[in-house]
Formats: structure tokens, C-alpha cells, sequence
């Protein structure tokens, strides 16, 4: 049934509003905005995570049927408010993840009950839910979390990894409040007032993330307008698949191939394009080369502190940094997570304006492998760049991509296909 009043202007809220009040309306776009950017980003965290737990050799996938999607990874929320209720309903119709894998911890479960129909476990228990969880979402009020974090510090335990949305609380005050290291906090910049047009402010948040044109908004490679999510949550979520790998034993080659098939298909059409092989990731994009030269082929990555990560440069920010190549890679892979695809678009700009690379950064071969010159530090990943890159050749693509339909068949890529 469509709605009779939806051009009928005197009925709208931006109707009773006075002049001198018409730019306090992009607040509701921004909030509209953000909860979109919020529930897209955790959706495609669990799918990465989830893809990279499989230890199976063959093709990976992030698209694929809700039967294989809801065998393994365990999603907790804490908070059944309105965060916490659209979080849910985008992981039921957008990741895969099956009901009974998504638990909820509220101190009205009562109110969830369409949650409760779907097959959703819903209680008020948030220890024993982080105890069962592989990712906590934390969507509590700011003035709740204290409390919450005493009670489930004792809980807490790799290899749960903690996703907050609480963004009033900063990330170190996080970390204290829980004594945890494995800590995602993604932070939102809004940097344009015309958003109505872009997020779909009468819309359903679901019915936004099924829309192209919201999907290219929210993709973190994408040029930085309206709102963005800074790049270290991309840099922070690739060392939370580290983790997750390294909890299940993996070996640090096995992790990198597992890593390097999800991110580059064989058949991409960027590489194609380009008559180009896809570039490949090496041991020494996330940590330095004096930690790579003590690594044995059955070592695992180290356990990194996700709160660095996000705080501190590394060596695969710098890589993200510089590299257009890798971006457009990673921009195809967010969007076709969503079943989209991408096609070149002259004229997009290729990096956000204002990103900055060091001198000490140099890629051996773009088109066949991300690498860097060796670091003097000793430590795996706590490294400052501090020089001026300003004339560092950028041996990239300028190639960028958008997005324009959706992909009904992925049957020609091989690691994107339905398994």
C-alpha cells in the first residue's frame, strides 16, 4: 500500500518549521546517515570475519546462502534500544547470519518479541552473552556503559572482539573500562549539510543498504563527502581478521592466502581492465620486516592490540594510504559483500583528498605484490611515519569505480561466486 500523504507537504514534519530553524534539518539526515554507515560497516565486518574463520582450502566467499552463513560465527548485542534494534534487523536481512547465531542482552527482552518470532534469543544476561559471543556490539546509552563494562570485564576473553557504537566514549577510556585490547570503535565524520537526497530520511534503514547509491556513500575507499568512517576502521577490521585467523592456529601463510582470495578474485574486472595480475598481500604489509625475518612458516601472526591499531600508524595504513590499487580493490570488494557491482567512472577522484604517504613506503611491483622496504622498529606494528611524502611517485592505477546495478550471477568470479 503506498502512502497517500508522502507529497503532501502540510503534512510533513519540515512544513511547521520556521526559517530561521530550516539547518537544524540535516541533524535528522546526519542521524539517518550515521545509523546507515553503522549497520553497513558491521554488516561487512561479519562477513569478512566470518569468511576468513573458514579454514577450508578453496574459494572463499562473501556472498553466500544464510544455510553456510549461519554455521559458525556468533553475534552479540548488548542493548535493545533503537541502535541495537536496527543492528539486528540488518544482520537478519543483510549478512547471511542466521537467527539463532544472534543473541540480544536488554533489560527488556520483553520488547524485542519480533525479534523473539524470528528465532532470536533474546535475555538480560550480558555476561553470559559475551562469554558465548565471537563479536559484541555494545548499543548502550553512553551514561550505561560503565556499568556494563564492570559487568562483563570478568567475561571478556579472546576470541571475542568488541564493537562499539557507543562513539560518545572514547577509544582509551573503552579500554580501561574493560581492561580489553580487542576493541573496534569505528568514528563517523560528517562533512557535508545536504544529506536528505543521499540516505533516504523517510526510509527504512534495510531499504537504504539496498540502494547502489547509499552502498557508494558507505564505502570507506569511497572520495570522503556527506558522512565517513575514518580509515582506520578498514586498516583496524583487517588486523581483527588477523586475530581471529591467529586464535584458530593459523599458520601466517595460510592466513595471507585465505586473506589475499577474498580481496582479490581471479577474475576482477579492475585487473582485467588493466591487463594486469591482482596484487597479493605479504607478511610485511601489517607488520615489520625485522618481525617477518623471525617468523618460521608455522608461526602465526601475532596477537595485535586493536586499540594501537586505531590510535597509532602501521604499516598497512600507510600501504591503504598510498595505494589506489589496493583502494579499488577493496571498494570491489565492499560493494559486491552487498551483491553490487562496480564499473569505472571517469572523473571520480581515486584517493580522498589530503591523504599523505611516507617517503619510506615504496610498492616492489604494484601489480603483483604489496610490499615496503624494511623498518628499523622492533615491535610487530607500533610505527610512526613522520616524513614528508611530497614527491613519492604513485605507481598505481588512477582508475576508480562505482557503482551501477545489481548482480543478479557472480559466476564468473570465482572468488566472489555463490559456493
Amino acid at each position: 500500500m503506498s502512502d497517500i500523504m508522502v507529497n503532501l507537504k502540510s503534512f510533513q514534519s519540515e512544513h511547521a518549521v520556521e526559517e530561521s530553524e530550516q539547518p537544524l534539518l540535516c541533524l535528522r539526515s546526519r542521524c539517518k546517515g550515521m545509523m546507515v554507515n553503522a549497520c553497513a560497516h558491521a554488516v561487512f565486518f561479519c562477513k569478512l570475519l566470518h569468511t576468513l574463520r573458514q579454514k577450508e582450502s578453496g574459494k572463499v566467499s562473501l556472498i553466500t546462502s544464510k544455510e553456510s552463513m549461519g554455521e559458525g560465527l556468533k553475534v552479540g548485542i548488548i542493548g535493545g534500544g533503537h541502535i541495537g534494534k536496527q543492528l539486528a534487523r540488518a544482520l537478519l536481512e543483510l549478512s547471511g547470519i542466521s537467527a539463532p547465531n544472534i543473541h540480544i542482552s536488554t533489560r527488556r527482552p520483553e520488547t524485542l518479541s519480533e525479534f523473539q518470532q524470528l528465532g532470536v534469543e533474546c535475555f538480560y544476561d550480558n555476561g553470559q552473552l559475551v562469554a558465548w559471543a565471537d563479536i559484541v556490539f555494545l548499543c548502550c546509552l553512553p551514561s550505561h556503559l560503565q556499568h556494563i563494562c564492570s559487568g562483563i570485564r570478568a567475561a571478556l576473553q579472546e576470541p571475542c572482539i568488541v564493537y562499539s557504537l557507543v562513539t560518545a566514549v572514547p577509544l582509551p577510556r573503552l579500554k580501561q573500562l574493560l581492561s580489553y585490547s580487542a576493541i573496534l570503535r569505528p568514528q563517523y565524520q560528517c562533512t557535508s549539510r545536504t544529506l536528505e537526497n543521499v540516505w533516504g530520511t523517510n526510509g527504512t534503514i534495510i531499504a537504504a543498504l539496498q540502494d547502489p547509491i547509499v552502498i557508494q556513500a558507505t564505502c570507506p575507499c569511497s572520495p570522503k563527502e556527506r558522512i565517513a568512517v575514518t580509515g582506520k576502521w578498514l586498516e583496524a577490521i583487517f588486523y581483527a581478521a588477523l586475530n581471529s585467523c591467529m586464535w584458530q592456529h593459523l599458520p601466517h601463510q595460510r592466513t595471507l592466502k585465505l586473506l589475499n582470495d577474498v580481496c582479490f578474485p581471479e577474475h576482477c574486472p579492475i585487473c582485467a581492465e588493466q591487463k594486469t595480475s591482482c596484487p597479493r598481500f605479504v607478511c610485511g604489509n601489517f607488520v615489520n620486516q625485522t618481525f617477518v625475518s623471525s617468523l618460521t612458516q608455522e608461526d602465526t601472526f601475532p596477537c595485535f592490540d586493536l586499540t594501537t591499531v586505531q590510535m597509532k600508524e602501521s604499516p598497512f595504513s600507510q600501504l591503504l594510504a598510498r595505494s589506489v590499487l589496493l583502494q579499488n580493490h577493496l571498494t570491489l570488494l565492499y560493494c559486491t559483500s552487498f551483491e553490487f557491482c562496480l564499473q569505472r567512472v571517469e572523473g571520480w577522484p581515486a584517493v580522498a583528498s589530503g591523504s599523505r604517504i611516507s617517503s619510506l613506503y615504496t610498492a616492489t611491483d604494484p601489480s603483483m605484490v604489496l610490499d615496503h622496504e624494511s623498518m628499523s622498529t622492533t615491535t610487530a606494528i607500533d610505527v610512526t611515519w613522520k616524513e614528508d611524502p611530497g614527491d613519492v611517485p604513485n605507481n598505481d592505477s588512477e582508475a576508480s569505480y562505482s557503482i551501477t546495478s545489481v548482480i543478479p550471477n557472480l559466476q564468473g568470479w570465482n572468488c566472489f561466486a555463490k559456493v
